[in-house]
This record gives C-alpha cells, structure tokens and sequence, in this order.
C-alpha cells in the first residue's frame, strides 16, 4: 500500500540565532548540534533564556511597569528569585530567531506526485529552505503554513528540509496585545505545533472546497478547487458523498466528468434528500462529504465537516434555522497555562465547550485570535457558536502593512475554517485604532461579505459602528464600562432590576452583541498554584500569597476567595440578568467565565484558567441565570419595610428548542431555613420563543413579617428555576432596653472621649470623607467587585472585594447577612470609608472587608475595642446621614446598639484613644 504521507514529529536538530545572523552564515547549508522535540515550543523544550529584569516582553504592561521601580517589588527583580505581578512567568523566554532542522528520506514511488509540507500551527513567521534551496516564507498566525508544490526539490532519497521560526514583531503588527501572540495570554511562544508533515498527492488533486448549505432546498453548493499542474488536456471524474458524520446513513453518489487543463474551479449541487438534519446548538448534526477525484495521475480524497444551516441576521435578532437564538458567550483569550499555546486536539477543545455548555453558555468569542481547527471540530459536535477574529488587536487604516496582510490572514482563516457550522460570526479582531480605522473596516467588512456570505460579520470587537456590518458588538450595555469608577449602574444607582438597554437596542438597527461584559474579579485563589506544572508559572501568585501572610492574613485567604465569589457571581448574575431582560438584545459575551492570567493579573472568572471551579458557585447556580430559558424577576428595591408591599413583575427570556405549551409558572418566597412564606401560581400561558414575555405579577403584604430576614424569591418555568434574596426589615422594631446608655456620635469630641475613657459605650459612625488618607481615606471603597483589576486600570474604583463577616456577631443579629456581600450591604458600602487597621494590634473586625490583592491591607467597615475604662465600636460606614431615608443604614445602626447594650458585648482588644484619633482626618479634641 502506498504511503501518502511523512509524519515528521519527534526529534529535529535546532540552534538559536539570537543576532539574527544565519540567513547571511548558510545556516541552512550547516548541521545543528542542539535537539529539540517537535511539535512543541522552546520553553516546553526548555530553551531560550531566564527571565530578569531585563528580558523584553511582547505585551503592554500600563501601569505595571512601576514593578520596575518600586522599592516593595526590589526583592522580586532579583537574580534567582525574578518574580513578575503582572502575567504568567514562562521557564524560559525567547523572541526572535530560531531554526529547526530534520533529515527527511522521499520514497521512489512520490516520484510523480505533488509534495507538500504540512505545519499546522506556526508562531510566528517560517522560512522554509529544502537542502540548501530557499522555497518561501510564511506568516500566517490563525492558519496552517502549507508548502506545497516541493516535488522537484523532494526528489526521492535523503534531504534536509530547514525552517527558520522568528516570532518577533516586525512590519506586520498586529498589535503588542493581541491574544494571538502577547505574554498576557499564551506567550509569545517560538515553535511548531499540531500536524507536522510531508503529504504526497496526485499531480491532480482536490484544492480548497467551500460548501454552501441551503435549508430551504435541502441543497448544499460545493465549489471546489481543482489544482492541475500536470500538462495536457485531462479527463476526471469527482466522486461526492455525503453521510452523517458519526452515523452510518450515507446520502446518495454524485458522479460529475470534467474535462480541464489547468487550474479550474467546479461548483456542483449536492442533493440532501427530503429531511436533513439541521445543525444548531440543540442537535449539533454534523455531515462529512467525501470528495475523490480520479485521473490518471492517481486518486485524491477529501473529507470535509459541514452542517446543514442557515445563521442569519433578522432585524434586531439572529437565527439559527428561523428560530431566535441568543447568545450567551464568554471569551477564549488563548490561555492555556501548561503549554503557553492552544491545543490542537478534539478531546481538549470538548472540555473547555462541555464547561461553558453546563454553565448555561452557548457561544465563544476568540479574542483577537483564531483557534486551531480542533476548535470548530469540537464546536461543531458540542452545538457552540464561534465568533472568530484575525488575530489582532491594532491600529489600521494608515496604509501600513498589517492593513495588507489583515486580508490575507481573514481569507485564509475562511478557507480553512469556514466549512465548519459553527463558524457563524467573524471580526477583524479587538478594539481597533487609527484615524482612519473606520473606512478601513467599512472596505474590510464588504470585502468579506462579498467573498462567503456562510456567516455574520461586524467591524470589530468593542467598535466602530459601520452601516453595512451584520450586528454590532459594543461595550455600551453592560452595568460597569472602563472608567466608570463608581458612577456606574452598580455602584451609583440603589439596588433594583428594573433596568435594561432598551434604548440602546432601539437605536440601533441590527443584532446588538454586548461586549466584554463582567470583569467582576475575586481574591487569587491560592490552592490553585499546585496546577501550574507547565512553561508557566504562577509567580504573580506567589507576591500575592507572600505579601498577604506578611500581613498576618494567611490563615484568612480561603474566606476572602470564598466572600468575594460570591460577590462576584452576584455581579454576574445581575449583568446576565440585565441583559437577559433587555428586549431584542442579540446577545452578550462575558469577559470571561474562566481567569486572565495577564493584564496586571485580572482574577475575573468563576472558573480558574484550567476551566476549573473555585468553589464558591456551581454551574448549576450560574445556569440558573444564564441559561437557554430564565425566569426574571423586575423588582424595584432590594430592602423593604414591614409595612410594604413586595409587587415584583415576573417575565421570561426563553431561547430553547421549541415554544413552552400550557406553562403554569410557580413562584415562592422562603426565608434563610427555607420554611415558606409565601407561594403561589401564575396564569398558564404559551411561551414563545424570546425575551421580554410577561409571565404576571407578585403583590404581596410583607406585614407578616416581624422581626427583620433574608427571603429569597424563587420562580420556577418548568424545570427552569432562578432566585432572588430580598431583606424586610420591622417599622418599629422593638425598643432597645437601655438604649441610653450607648452614646452614637458621629465625630470624637473631648466630650465623648471623656465619657469614652470614664467606662461609657460608644458607637463612633463616621461621615464619609473623615478617615485619614493613609489610613483608608484614599481607597475607593463601592459595592461591586473590583473591575478587571487595580493595575491595569490604574487605579480604577472600587478599590476592594467586598466584605467578610460573621453571621453569627452578635452585633449583627438585627441586620441578617452572610459571610460575604450582598444587595443589603449596599447602602453600607456607598456610605463608608474603609479603615486601615495594619498598624493596630491584631483585633478581628465586626466587619472585615477584602482588599485588593496587590496590597493585601487589613481592613475593615466596623470593629470594636476597649479605651480606657470604656469600650468603643467605630464604624466607617455614616450612620447618621439622612438615616430616615435609608432603609439598610437604620436597621444596622439598631442591630449595633442593641448589641451595646448587652453584656456580651465585651471587646477583648484594647486601644489607646491615639491609635483611634490617628484613623481620622480632623482635630478631634475640640
């Protein structure tokens, strides 16, 4: 039997060439000394050099670069213990220069046959010499680098093929922060990976095939690409057959003669039969047509992967088959910490698609990259919806030649990739600049949807807006955009859900996909580091760790992982939700389910970069807010009185196979023990499929509550259930015996030092603003997470991830919590200054609050102590300030003092009233 192909993994010889001098030395005429294993990277091979202080990255550091000077990180920018806070730290790191070499030996019968050279993955650019015969250069990122035509080179007998690897950035940038290449994801590896072989094949072959499905007449246009280099007038025949790929039920043969000399391009349609199966999310049904062409020059066969549908923009929506779909997405940014490269198997590619799929997720978004085609084999089988970018994030439209080359890599990605169903939506790549970016990818989008009209295609990721794009993926709706600080919905606006982007959605007259949504991040999660047993390291971690133990904090990094998850996944869920609720919003895509590991570090997934769980939400709990059909509650506050009426209007957004016949939607409200309060029906209705459809509303008296709680609001849309914590809190709460005897101030004066020193119980509420600036004031305290992270954005409010407490202080019997932040704490965290309690002995706070990871400071909203003969509780959250008008802030103030009044109140560290004094920014004897 004839072989048709030289697998050439496994050992090559290999030589740097740091100083770029092997072109004009022959090095291609030279044998090499070293070895190195192939397919595979130098660092995994571990060649290049040792990270310090000098080493040249590929990737923008923004306010990172202070790691370079700063007298707090001058331990870390030593030789033989380099420590970077800012990405991954590779075991070694090389850019540049690098050749690769093996002996191939060419069999007598390849004699007539066409010889091509298969590298499936590159990074970055490759020049290939056969013996000492240059052939060309490559540089496609998102594409295999195929040499082909090698056969009077590749004569039989022994040769030397030769490939010169540079992975510098050169002429063509695409930018130093494109997942396809920057140190903040996958590095700036130098290597081949993937295929790696010779490939023998009929001096009349098969070329590129494009397969053009038609649902509505079960027809598929296959246009094929017959590559001709023999001489001569030539009779063919081309066989097809199509069958279901993991089925045995074939499809009927087609027979077509041709007759070409040369080159020639063949359209024939492929009838389907009367039934075929249709690919979506829901049945991903994938078909394999086998195309062999037959001459006298011998037989050639391909198989290649299509799907029978139509993904289309219709006004604001899309559709997949004519039903609506929604997509909910997350990103790939090309992180993948054991290799520093994306993987080139199926089997890798289902894990990460199975992942996002049992969160409730049906799209993937590839960040400024395009993955290896493992990716759309696995995302046609698991039913994802890709959005693919070519590979840059960059300025274009100067006349550069990125501008150029831009083309090139998009048709390549779509003549390798775009058989695939799952390829529905492409962009340029991320957040393009220039002055004359927009009339550039104005061309660009036409240029595209003139050339295969098989997807979606839109500017770029984040912007701009162009008339004559298929959607528009914006940053707009989202509850917190970049530099927003604290007047973002989340922090500046009271807790509620009646909000959406309706006039965002209105305006604009085409499929709206948010953009990046999220950015919620959580303390590092330190039991991760273990993981790290590849080319990349977790050094960033291990400045955190250290730096959190200094503090005295160790013990505490499990609690502030697992408060500020929960933090976390609230703000998560409320930005689903929000977009969820939003009529005809095309979709969002969340920056991301799983960690960045660059960028400053931006700790902003549930899952770690391995695509695992951290703990603290399942993917059940967050399918039940992102998922293919939610319930939706519109509730106007998140705290109410006794004396109130919880009126909340109930929807749904359902975007599952079908309609939902005959729907008696169910609702209940449970306290903390899950003893029901209240339940009930809503009228039985069809749901179509969609958003915005009302189900009916709650109206209900909240008088029976008489003492204050956490309920929790379940609705239930068949098997769908999703939740929602609200906090009732008395009218006139019962009174406080010896309340007199806790003085509440809000300012220390002689008076009440005095009184605090002679054995009186003071409650000190602070206004906002009055802590010193090195003692919390200048820490911009909010209620949400810390968005993407402190470095990276410069310093970007809120400063911390929210609070950590007992729910058994006694102090906060009256104002029911949990461990971690919630929508009650809200009023709290708007209203405070945070308190710095590192140069204080070791006390525990009432209410500890999580700081940012690069600082690791002890902090607190609320802790207690003895002065003098007296015993204090200092708040840093105003409790005075239009208290009447503040739900939350009474009921904490109540549940304080009532715990002052009791004798287990009964501070075990003991402060001198200097030490309180020093926490404050005003004369306080006066």
């Amino acid at each position: 039997m004839e072989k048709n192909s030289i697998d050439l993994s496994g050992e090559w010889s290999f030589k740097i060439d740091s100083l770029d001098t092997g072109i004009s030395e022959k090095w291609f005429a030279t044998s090499f000394s070293e070895k190195i294993i192939l397919p595979g990277s130098m660092a995994e091979n571990n060649k290049g050099n040792e990270v310090s202080v000098n080493t040249v990255w590929t990737g923008n550091m923004w306010n990172d670069s202070l790691w370079y000077k700063d007298p707090k990180m001058a331990k870390y920018r030593q030789k033989g213990n380099i420590k970077v806070p800012f990405w991954l730290t590779p075991n070694k790191v090389y850019t540049g220069v690098a050749w690769y070499q093996k002996e191939v030996e060419i069999p007598e019968d390849w004699k007539n046959k066409k010889i091509d050279l298969h590298l499936e993955r590159v990074h970055w650019e490759s020049t290939l010499w056969v013996d000492d015969k240059k052939v060309s250069m490559q540089n496609s990122l998102g594409t295999a680098h195929n040499y082909t035509d090698l056969n009077e080179l590749l004569t039989a007998g022994k040769h030397i093929i030769t490939i010169r690897i540079d992975n510098r950035i050169k002429d063509i940038d695409v930018g130093a922060d494109a997942h396809s290449i920057s140190d903040n994801t996958q590095t700036n590896w130098n290597g081949i990976i993937g295929d790696i072989k010779l490939m023998a094949t009929p001096k009349i072959a098969i070329g590129n095939v494009k397969l053009y499905s038609n649902i509505k007449q079960n027809k598929v246009k296959v246009v094929v690409q017959i590559e001709d280099s023999s001489k001569g007038n030539q009779n063919l025949q081309l066989v097809l057959n199509a069958k279901e790929k993991n089925g045995s039920f074939s499809l009927k043969t087609i027979k077509k003669y041709i007759s070409t000399k040369g080159n020639q391009e063949i359209i024939i349609e492929y009838d389907m039969g009367e039934n075929p199966k249709l690919w979506d999310e829901f049945n991903p049904n994938v078909y394999e047509l086998q195309l062999t062409l037959k001459s006298k020059a011998g037989s050639d066969t391909k198989n290649i992967d299509f799907g029978m549908r139509e993904f289309k923009a219709v006004d604001k929506t899309f559709t997949i088959n004519d039903r609506k779909v929604f997509l909910r997405g997350t990103l790939e940014c090309a992180i993948f910490p054991l290799t520093g490269y994306p993987p080139t198997d199926v089997a890798a590619w289902k894990r990460i698609y199975k992942t996002i799929k049992n969160h409730g997720l049906n799209h993937m978004r590839f960040h400024s990259w395009c993955p290896p085609e493992a990716a759309f084999i696995a995302a046609d089988e698991m039913g994802v919806y890709l959005q693919v970018e070519a590979s840059v994030w960059a300025t274009i439209g100067d006349g550069k030649p990125i501008d150029k080359w831009l083309y090139k890599e998009g048709e390549d990605i779509i003549n390798a990739y775009g058989n695939h169903p799952s390829f529905v939506m492409m962009a340029y790549g991320n957040e393009p600049s220039g002055k004359n970016h927009v009339d550039y990818l104005r061309d660009y989008v036409a240029h595209f949807k003139e050339l295969d009209n098989r997807r979606m295609y839109t500017s770029a990721a984040g912007w701009a807006y162009l008339d004559n794009m298929d959607y528009y993926n914006h940053f707009q709706a989202r509850i917190q955009k970049w530099n927003q600080n604290l007047n973002s919905i989340i922090n500046a606006e009271a807790p509620q859900t009646l909000f959406d982007y309706k006039d965002i959605i209105d305006k604009t007259p085409m499929p709206y996909v948010s953009h990046e949504i999220g950015q919620w991040c959580v303390y590092p999660n330190f039991e991760e580091m273990a993981k790290y047993t590849g080319v990349l390291k977790p050094k960033n971690f291990e400045i955190f760790k250290k730096t959190l133990a200094e503090n005295g904090m160790a013990n505490l990094s499990k609690q502030f992982l697992m408060a500020s998850g929960k933090l976390q996944a609230l703000c998560y869920k409320a930005d689903i939700e929000a977009a969820l609720r939003t009529k005809n919003m095309a979709g969002f895509q969340l920056l991301d389910l799983h960690d960045f590991p660059g960028q400053g570090t931006a700790l902003i997934g549930v899952l770690d970069a391995f695509w695992d769980e951290k703990g603290y939400i399942s993917p059940d709990e967050f399918k039940a807010f992102s998922g293919q059909t939610v319930p939706l509650a519109r509730f106007k506050k998140r705290t109410f009185k006794n004396t109130d009426t919880l009126n909340v209007k109930v929807e749904v957004a359902h975007f599952g196979q079908n309609k939902l016949k005959e729907v008696t939607s169910t609702w209940s409200i449970k306290n903390i023990e899950s003893e029901v309060f209240a339940e009930g029906n809503l009228a039985k209705t069809d749901i179509e499929i969609g958003n915005g459809i009302q189900l009916g509303n709650i109206n209900l008296p909240l008088i029976k509550v008489n003492k204050a709680q956490k309920l929790t609001l379940s609705v239930g849309v068949n098997k769908f259930k999703n939740t929602w914590g609200f906090w009732v809190y008395p009218e006139n709460p019962a009174p406080i015996l010896n309340e007199n005897d806790v003085k509440v101030v809000s300012k220390l004066d002689s008076k009440t030092i005095d009184f605090l020193q002679k054995g009186g119980n003071v409650l000190l509420n602070i206004s906002k603003g009055a802590i010193a600036k090195d003692k919390g004031g200048a820490i911009g305290i909010g209620f949400s997470s810390i968005f993407w992270n402190t470095s990276w954005t410069k310093g970007q409010k809120p400063h911390t991830l929210g609070i950590l407490c007992n729910p058994e202080n006694p102090a906060l019997a009256d104002f029911p919590t949990e461990y971690h932040s919630n929508w009650q704490w809200w009023d709290a965290m708007s209203n405070s200054n945070v308190i710095i309690l590192d140069d204080l002995p070791a006390l525990t706070p009432i209410v500890r609050v999580v700081d940012d990871w690069f600082k690791n400071r002890k902090l607190a909203l609320i802790f207690e102590a003895k002065v003098g003969k007296g015993k204090l509780i200092f708040s840093g959250i105003d409790l005075h300030t239009n208290i009447d008008k503040r739900l939350e802030a009474k009921q904490l103030l109540y549940s304080l003092k009532k715990y002052m009044t009791k004798a287990n109140f009964n501070p075990k560290i003991t402060l001198e009233i200097e030490q309180i004094t020093q926490l404050l920014n005003y004369n306080n004897t006066h």
